[in-house]
């Protein structure tokens, strides 16, 4: 770990001086030769424009489809591994279902709801998407993924406090081709797509895009006929049609629908007993309630500690794959109006619906009570729909001044209801168990909840609607006589409104009530200097905010306030030695108000009314979040063929503490200061990769591979639990994952002629090629009752795919 660090800070250091000497450096060398050994340019779309990614004067990111290829990315699960240092992915909870995404620190806890929202905006094609829900569907034919890293509330609007995601597809071409790939690896995976472009007519180029994508679970359940754990079953297709007749008109309309059966990542206990508690004998474990204080029940003789990634479960449960249905159309119109005005129209209506089925944590989040029941099945129904409209405006008058100005309105509707039924039942000892109904039971006058629809005790429903409206205008000034320096400015109105009722608590009926209704306005100021050929320097000020809501998961859906940034940047971008060394780096400092922090607490206790009921209560934190950091990104072309690169991060995020939001513990008093941690945060996070490519008489050969680090980091902002003999409450014991190092490879042979016009290519790939074993996600919430329980990385995968281009 310290040779590590030295290395981060000798890159770092590296990165200031070229920073520095930079200007000097490209001063001393000629302007780009087209050669064999200079790097490619690279074309973004950050600003609404198309720009070189040199000359933008934004700290960004960018996944071509190659890069995609060479790693074997099917989802944006697949950057969980930290290729790109800043952006952090992670499943919510243990599930595949819903994504976490966050960028320099801006990381949220829990927006898996109906009145929440991410801090980093995810598009398709310039279409927001409103939900965690569904962000793991597989990826359609995509050209590239831009990381726009920091603040984009004046282009991108809200809910981009962190940055933006946004996923560029490739559109029809209107020559008929395409290309297919066949692939299989371990655990069971399959793969295939098709991407056909048809020849255009009237006008008209269609393009059809299908695949599938399987893999065996990496846990396996014990209970025949059920699924295990880490599965996944993805299909889908899309269809383009691009109207263009004229070269001054396009309309682009797609159609999509993805269907994806996935499983959650099994939850390991990691330890038993922490602190050492007596252990309670099976009479006291009967009787829970009036077991001596300072004591933990037993574990049960058939679950084990695990520290190493489990092939099979303990314990056999009932499990059946999540259903995660995404699908919508796009219409995106341009008309160019002259050649210093084109006007365009993005229209994107697109539903969700996820049916969650969740027993991953069937033997660690369970304390043994003999002939106790345990397994809380966590299912949810959540369905969405969301419609938007955006008109633009993109022109210059001449080269001085450029800009883009739009109008842009949101509208969403959501509705969730979620149970938590038990699923199995201890026997007298702990040695064997039994499988409950699905259907629940009813016995001496008592009934218990199923998992089956209309058997469910609903522990929480609700829905909410959410309504946006925005106006902005950006524009870069370059003065006469001095085009080195740029100016940009601008801003963004925002009208948000938002409504909810929370009507099921706990299996009543109930008519909480939130309105949220505020507006704000976001502004940018960003000063760019060429400083020499090749050399760009800029200092930006941006604005960002996500907005406020209500947690469902609360007992009486309590609003929130939105939490805002401020951002202050420095930046350089630099192409070096004839642009065969490409430097990018950035510094900020970030403030953030009114973070929110989630105070999450699920009740483990046998026997106890509420045992499997989750409560989470959100609440704004007093005073001002502190994040600053560093980033770097070096790539170089070492020679003819050979390509290298290096990214770092170092983020620190400060977060003040925030009123305790839960009533009658004398330890910790409703309202007072409570500890919190940044999730999915690591101090310092890099990654490295080189590719090769190299002749072998009419094929070429192409090899990948690449290396991610990250710092251990924290999964919860505040946990707390019952763990001194007294019972006290323990302020925030939430603890660190591990740090990671994940290597990714492949070898690749292009260029196989088939006949002509066809050809094709073969490919060897793995991910996590050293099967390194990591908790990504942990909570020592029940380490009082229990112990720690965590979720680990996907063991190795590897395999063999086959693709041909006609």
């Amino acid at each position: 770990m310290s040779n590590l660090k030295m290395l981060m800070s000798s890159v770092a250091g590296t990165c200031l001086s070229l920073a520095v000497w930079g200007p000097a450096f490209a001063a001393e060398n000629a302007p780009a030769a087209e050669n064999n050994t200079a790097l490619e340019q690279v074309i973004v779309t950050a600003t609404k424009t198309e720009t070189n990614l040199q000359k933008t004067p934004i700290a960004i990111s960018v996944m071509s489809a190659l890069a995609m290829e060479q790693r074997h990315d099917e989802s944006l699960l697949s950057l969980q591994d930290g290729v790109i240092p800043s952006l952090r992915i992670a499943t919510f909870e243990a599930r595949q279902s819903a994504l976490t995404v966050g960028i320099r620190g801006i990381v949220p806890f829990d927006a898996n709801q109906t009145a929440r929202d991410q801090g980093v905006g995810v598009y398709i094609d310039g279409i927001y998407l409103g939900r965690q829900q569904g962000l793991n569907a597989a990826l359609f034919d995509v050209e590239r993924i831009e990381v726009l890293r920091g603040p984009q509330g004046t282009l991108f609007g809200r809910n981009t406090e962190g940055g933006a995601l946004s996923i560029v597809t490739k559109v029809p071409t209107g020559v008929f081709g395409g290309r297919f790939s066949v692939g299989a690896g371990n655990y069971g995976a399959y793969n295939g797509e098709v991407h056909q472009n048809f020849q255009q007519f009237a006008n008209i180029s269609v393009k059809v895009d299908a695949l599938v994508q399987h893999q065996d679970p990496t846990t396996k359940n014990p209970m025949n006929g059920q699924a295990g754990w880490n599965q996944y079953d993805r299909k889908g297709g899309r269809i383009s049609a691009l109207y263009q007749p004229t070269d001054n008109f396009s309309a682009d309309l797609s159609v999509d629908y993805a269907k994806d059966e996935n499983t959650p990542f099994f939850s390991q206990l990691l330890n038993y007993n922490p602190y050492g508690k007596r252990v309670r004998t099976l009479a006291e474990a009967t009787a829970v309630a009036a077991a001596p204080a300072g004591t933990i029940n037993p574990l049960a003789d058939l679950v084990k500690v695990h520290t190493s990634r489990q092939s099979v479960s303990d314990i056999g449960t009932v499990q059946q794959p999540s259903v995660d249905k995404t699908g919508g159309a796009s219409l995106i119109m341009k008309y160019k109006v002259s050649d210093n005005l084109e006007l365009r129209s993005i229209t994107g209506a697109r539903a969700v619906a996820t049916n969650q089925w969740d027993n991953s944590g069937i033997e660690s989040r369970n304390v043994f009570a003999p002939n106790g029941n345990f397994g809380r099945y966590s299912l949810s129904d959540l369905y969405q729909r969301q419609y938007s409209q955006e008109f633009q405006a993109v022109g210059d008058f001449g080269k001085e001044f450029t800009y883009v100005a739009g109008v842009y309105y949101f509208k969403e509707h959501v509705k969730e209801s979620a149970a938590s039924p038990i699923t199995n039942t201890w026997n007298a000892t702990g040695t064997g168990y039994a499988i409950r109904s699905a259907y629940g039971t009813s016995k001496a006058g008592a009934t218990t909840a199923g998992w089956e629809y209309g058997t469910r005790f609903i522990i929480r429903a609700s829905q909410a609607d959410a309504t946006s409206y925005a106006v902005y205008g950006q524009g870069t000034y370059t003065p006469a006589g001095m085009d080195k320096l740029h100016l940009t400015a601008g801003g963004r109105y925002t009208k948000d409104k938002r409504d909810g009722t929370l009507y099921v608590v706990s299996g009543k009926a109930t008519n909480f009530k939130f309105n949220y209704d505020k507006g704000r306005f976001d502004p940018l100021v960003n000063l760019a200097y060429d400083a020499a050929d090749g050399v760009s320097l800029y200092a930006k000020y941006s604005s960002g905010y996500r907005a406020g809501g209500a947690n469902a998961r609360s007992q009486n859906f309590q609003a929130f306030d939105a939490e805002s940034v401020k951002a202050y940047e420095i930046g350089a971008k630099m192409d070096l030695l004839e642009n065969r060394l490409r430097v990018n780096l950035a510094a900020f400092a970030m403030d953030r108000d009114n973070t929110q922090i989630d105070f999450d607490n699920v009740d483990t206790t046998p026997g106890s009314p509420t045992q499997g009921a989750h409560t989470e209560e959100t609440r704004n934190a007093s005073g001002v979040s502190k994040i600053k950091g560093f980033e770097a990104d070096i790539t170089a072309k070492v020679m003819d063929g050979m390509t290298v690169g290096v990214s770092y991060a170092y983020t620190d995020v400060q977060i003040p503490k925030t009123p305790f939001p839960f009533p009658g513990n004398a330890d910790v008093p409703l309202g007072s200061p409570f500890p919190v941690n940044v999730v999915y945060t690591p101090p310092n996070a890099a990654s490295a990769y080189v590719d090769y490519e190299m002749p072998v008489g009419e094929l070429t050969l192409r090899g990948h591979l690449e290396a991610n680090y990250a710092d251990a980091q924290y999964a919860f902002q505040s946990e707390f639990a019952d763990v001194s003999p007294t019972g006290k409450l323990v302020q925030n014991v939430a603890v660190k994952t591990d740090s990671s190092f994940i290597v990714n490879g492949s070898v690749t042979l292009a260029d196989i002629n088939v006949n002509a016009g066809t050809t094709a290519t073969l490919a060897l790939w793995s991910r996590n090629l050293l099967d390194e074993t990591h908790v990504y996600r942990i909570s020592a919430a029940n380490r009082g009752t229990i112990g720690d329980y965590g979720n680990l990385n996907p063991p190795r995968t590897f395999g063999v795919e086959l693709r041909v281009k006609y």
